[in-house]
């Protein structure tokens, strides 16, 4: 399993990032590159706790048994599972800029500790410890890269 805390995890996500094309389809779900690149900033800054979101009802019922499915092995996540609605971007922007956010985002879990996620709440997992974090992170940031063929 890759590491989101480990440099060179963080350095092949960057080049994954750098090659998407702003014309790029998606193959599976309703977001375009944008919207996709927009939404991924948003769950970084959650991930890196820089943003909070309220936590949604079904995560409190299902969120640890999603979470320990979601991140047990390397297999990559499901294709259109539900979005948290603070996540759901709609509109469009400017392709370039919001690469160039995400993967600055990218660079702050290189600053990061395991003491930095002692009561780390997600909106729909519940609490997190940063090893689930990680896992997490990296599956979720794969996922919509090979979302758009990257």
């Amino acid at each position: 399993m890759r590491d989101i805390f480990h440099p060179q995890t963080i350095a092949d996500l960057k080049t994954r990032i750098q090659n998407i094309n702003s014309d790029a389809q998606a193959q599976w779900g309703k977001m375009n590159v944008y919207q996709m690149l927009k939404h991924c900033t948003e769950n970084e800054k959650l991930m890196l706790r820089e943003k909070h979101f309220s936590r949604v009802f079904l995560g409190r019922i299902f969120g640890k048994m999603a979470l320990r499915s979601n991140i047990k092995d390397d297999a990559p996540l499901s294709k259109n599972d539900p979005t948290h609605p603070d996540l759901k971007i709609t509109g469009n922007g400017d392709v370039e800029t919001e690469k160039q956010l995400w993967m600055s985002l990218l660079d702050n879990y290189l600053t990061k500790k395991a003491s930095d996620y002692v009561g780390f709440i997600h909106p729909f997992f519940g609490k997190m410890n940063s090893e689930q974090v990680s896992r997490f992170a990296y599956k979720h940031i794969d996922h919509h890269l090979r979302q758009f063929g990257v």
